[in-house]
């Protein structure tokens, strides 16, 4: 099974990771890596090698980062370069993580990586688009035959 690593500034690691536990359990080689103020790069750099240790069993493991470029995406893009079946995906959010969480055991990390870039640009919306679909389905339904 493929580990999934969240990482991020702050508590974003860990908010996302209770919320995905508290909708759909608790789950195997999956674990948050949080990089709060005041922590060195070092540090997160040695957390995010040893939880890779602890999430790989052989299937791969997947970085999920909350924003391209910052300390956690680029020490996780290090560990990519130095180990082999590695991802690092930046941008993940909740219907993205629990997607992933869910189709982990039936996709290989690179089908994974390709399906979660994909579907993002899906689970980005407003209110005002929600309407939109809405009204667009309601006027469907009432225009009868």
């Amino acid at each position: 099974m493929l580990g999934i690593i969240l990482t991020g500034h702050g508590s974003f690691a860990t908010g996302l990771y209770e919320a995905a536990t508290q909708i759909i359990g608790k789950q195997p080689q999956f674990t948050a890596i949080n990089f709060p103020d005041g922590m060195s790069s070092e540090q997160l750099e040695e957390q995010l090698h040893q939880a890779f240790q602890e999430t790989n069993c052989g299937d791969g493991v997947l970085f999920l980062t909350d924003i391209v470029g910052g300390s956690p995406f680029r020490l996780a893009a290090v560990l990519s370069y130095q180990h082999q079946n590695i991802e690092v995906i930046s941008g993940v959010n909740m219907p993205l993580l629990l997607e992933i969480l869910l189709l982990r055991e039936n996709l290989d990390i690179t089908t994974i990586r390709q399906e979660t870039i994909e579907n993002g640009k899906q689970t980005i919306t407003s209110l005002w688009h929600e309407h939109q679909k809405q009204s667009t389905i309601d006027k469907e339904c009432s225009d009868g035959i």
